[in-house]
Parts: C-alpha cells; structure tokens; sequence
C-alpha cells in the first residue's frame, strides 16, 4: 500500500498555501527520506508566496529549517544514517565543480539549488533531501527551538562574522535572527543595539529582555555611534540609516535574500572608509561552525508554533509583526 503524507502546497504566487495528502517520494541514491518534526517559518518563505523571488518550482512545498529524522536512505547513502536526527537548511544542492566551489565558497554555486524554492522543503509531513546537505543535530533538544538556527541562526552567524569584531553592533529588525545573534554578541562581551519598527515597544522590551543595551525605533539614532550594523528587516531605506548610524571605518552587511530598492544617498555616509556589504545563503561549513556554538551558549530560541494546517495564518502573522522570535510549523 502506497504511504502518504500531508503537505502544504503554493500552487501559484500570492495565493494562500493549499492543504493536501500526496504519495511519499523515494529517495534517490543520495538523497534520504525524513520525517519532519519541526520547521520554522522565514521571512524568506514570504518573499516567495508573495512572488518576489523568481522562478520557484511549481507546485511547491515551501520550508527550509526543517529539523528531521531520517527514516529511509538511497543507494549511496550509509544505511548507518537512518534514524539520525539531522537539520536541512536553505542550501539545498550545489554542482561541486565551479570556481566557487572549488574555494569554499558554495554559497555563491551559479547552479545551487535551495531547500523550499527549488526543492521541495519542509512545510509537511515528510521531505526528501540530499543527504551531503543534512546537517547533524544533537539528540537533545526541543525540535521547534532547534529549527530557526538552521536559517535565522546560520545565515544571521554568517552576517554576524562578516560584520567584524567592533564592540558597538547595530541590529536591524529584531526577529528570528536577530534575537538568535543578539545573544551570541552578548556573550562575545559585545554591546548590541536593537532597531524595530517605530513604535513596536513589546519588541524593543523583548530585545533589552536578551541583553540588548539600547533598543528603540529603525528611524532613530544609537546613543554612541556603531562600528558595525547587521540590516535583517528587507527594507531599503534601512542601508542609509545604519550608514549614518555607523561610524568611520564601520561596515554595514544587508543579511536578506530579498530588499526593497535602496534609495539614493550622498556619498558622505559611505564616505571615511564605511564599508557596505551583503551575505548570500550559506555554507556547510556555517553550519559546522555555529551549531555546536548555539549548543555551547546553549542558545535560546523563542518561538510560537502552529499546527502545520495552519500555515497560512502563521505566515500572515510574521507578515504584519505579530510573531516575537520565530514561528515553527509542527506537522
């Protein structure tokens, strides 16, 4: 008899996610089968079902921190893997073979395929995945707190490395990564600094909750000038504010796959050797780095889950603000 799975499906761009019962796919010889106990919702997954990101396989099944037991394994996979509890990030596939490969630099594979976009991912019951990409999580733990370190906490590490070692950090929209990093600069004896959307104090009390030093509103200036600002919220006009926010010599990293357009700005805010930069997906090797991190800070991740079915409300409440920390989908 045929096993199925429940899943929810974007049929079309800027339509609401259909619930639906499909046939379980088989593995291919390096792909495994896991069954999802967790996956948290991105910011990324808006951007998508909204249609502002290009050419999603349709239909798909979007979701790309997805924390998973394998239960069947390919050809070429080691049987020794089944039951393994593992992470599957955004990246999903790469070619290997490229220059960008071939210098530690997958993220940038002209042929990556990514988890949730061009594979199917992990709002459902089941998924399938390249095993070289599933990531190895500890046995310990709840799944719906590990799940937002598999994008909120690798891609907001990655930004977080490449936004220096200064002592004054800026963070920009204080969501699913942000309040994961927020508590990595802390321990690094840091001082963070938390912008949100003007007038939301329930964030601003959270943010100073984790250690943040100062917290206020996108649209206003930190007390002491910053060396280093991380923009997480998709807004362009955010790159001029940090810039001005920041002092000479600091750098300024967009950590998003997606920003509204940046508006013109004078040259004086780039000016004294302000450095601006962007992050794109992530590596492997992220992953290996940050994640035994988190599980030595024995980082908290605050969440609010929802039943899988319910899918379209969560994504409508990261939408408009009303999820603090993350939102985790629980088939």
């Amino acid at each position: 008899m045929t096993r199925r799975s429940r899943a929810m499906i974007l049929e079309t761009p800027r339509l609401p996610l259909q619930a639906v019962e499909r046939s379980l796919e088989e593995p291919g010889p390096d792909q495994v089968l896991v069954r999802v106990a967790a996956c948290a919702v991105c910011r990324t997954d808006l951007h998508l079902i909204d249609g502002e990101l290009p050419g999603p396989k349709l239909p798909l099944v979007p979701g790309h921190e997805i924390v998973a037991t394998i239960e069947a394994a390919g050809s070429r996979v080691p049987r020794s893997r089944i039951g393994e509890r593992v992470g599957i990030p955004w990246l999903g596939w790469t070619c290997g073979e490229c220059e960008w490969c071939a210098s530690e630099r997958e993220n940038l594979c002209p042929r990556a395929r990514f988890t949730g976009y061009q594979i199917d991912g992990g709002y459902a019951e089941h998924a399938v995945a390249d095993a070289r990409y599933c990531l190895p999580l500890p046995a310990e733990g709840e799944s719906a707190e590990l799940a937002p370190l598999l994008c909120g906490g690798l891609i907001g590490y990655r930004a977080y490395r490449a936004a220096g070692p200064g002592e004054r950090l800026g963070l920009y929209g204080f969501g699913a990564a942000a309040h994961l990093i927020a508590q990595v600069a802390v321990a690094d004896g840091r001082t963070v600094y938390a912008f949100t959307r003007p007038g939301d104090l329930a964030t601003q009390r959270f943010a100073r909750e984790l250690g943040a030093a100062w917290a206020g509103s996108a649209d206003q200036a930190p007390p002491e000038p910053l060396h280093a600002a991380i923009i997480f919220a998709p807004v362009g006009a955010l790159v001029p504010a940090a810039l001005r926010a920041t002092r000479p010599g600091g750098t300024v990293v967009c950590a998003g796959i997606h920003m509204s357009d940046v508006p013109a700005f004078p040259y004086e805010l780039l000016w004294r050797e302000r450095s601006l930069r962007s992050v794109a997906n992530l590596t492997r090797q992220d992953g290996i780095d940050f994640l035994p991190l988190a599980a030595r800070l024995r980082l908290r991740a605050t969440v609010r889950s929802y039943p899988l079915e319910a899918a379209n409300q969560a994504l409508d409440d990261l939408r408009v603000g009303r999820v603090r920390g993350a939102a985790v989908l629980i088939p």
